[in-house]
């Protein structure tokens, strides 16, 4: 598995990332909860490993903003804070599940293939006509030629294929990808449709396209199948 382990202690940061690699985890570290946040979101991880107690920006507000961006990605929440209250606050923030330090390792690496195999492990892929977009390795490929999506374009391209033929408004658009507090310009989705329309263009020509609904939104068209109404 491919994780992320944001934590700022030293000792903790040396003890997971070997123990971890030992058992054939790729790892990446962040210290900083304003870094994680943009992480998460650049680099496709299986699961991540949150430390709540982070300087600056804490766990809980780095997991509220991965979850108003729409991340799904698993979060294990780790912090010496044990008390019902205190689990509930982080499960209801947006957490997969919580772990109080001190853990035993085994237990940790548990968890984490528990949260791997719930999230779907590794067979999370969707049909879009002669493509298929990987949500684990956020990938889009036609037979043996793939393009690599960022986390924007994957989950822009995710939402469009859950409702294809539907149109979908930019402001729905806006708060599912880029979420409820964006305050960007509107036409930044107008943008990374043009970066996924170049990656379909090369992989599926015609196959699959991205239509622009003057004054109201885009949709998702697939060839070979029946066009949805809105």
């Amino acid at each position: 598995m491919k994780l992320l382990v944001v934590e700022d202690e030293p000792k903790m940061v040396r003890l997971l990332e070997r123990g971890l690699r030992e058992e054939g985890h790729q790892v990446d570290v962040c210290t900083s909860g304003a870094v994680a946040v943009e992480q998460a979101e650049a680099v496709a991880y299986d699961v991540i490993l949150l430390d709540w107690s982070l300087p600056e920006l804490d766990g809980l507000a780095v997991l509220r903003r991965w979850r108003e961006r729409n991340l799904r990605t698993p979060v294990l929440l780790l912090t010496a804070r044990g008390t019902v209250g205190e689990r509930v606050t982080g499960l209801r923030a947006g957490a997969d599940d919580y772990l109080v330090k001190p853990f035993d390792f085994e237990e940790l690496v548990a968890r984490i293939e528990a949260l791997h195999r719930r999230s779907g492990g590794h067979d999370v892929e969707r049909r879009l006509g002669p493509l298929t977009l990987d949500a684990r390795r956020r990938t889009l490929s036609r037979g043996s030629e793939e393009r690599t999506l960022t986390g924007r374009e994957f989950a822009l391209l995710q939402e469009l294929s859950g409702h294809a033929g539907d149109v979908l408004t930019r402001s729905e658009l806006l708060s599912t990808v880029w979420g409820t507090g964006f305050d960007g310009a509107p036409n930044v989705v107008d943008v990374y449709v043009g970066y996924l329309r170049s990656k379909l263009r090369e992989l599926a020509d015609e196959a699959v396209t991205i239509q622009a609904v003057r004054g109201v939104g885009f949709r998702l068209v697939i060839a070979d199948k029946v066009e949805g109404k809105r």
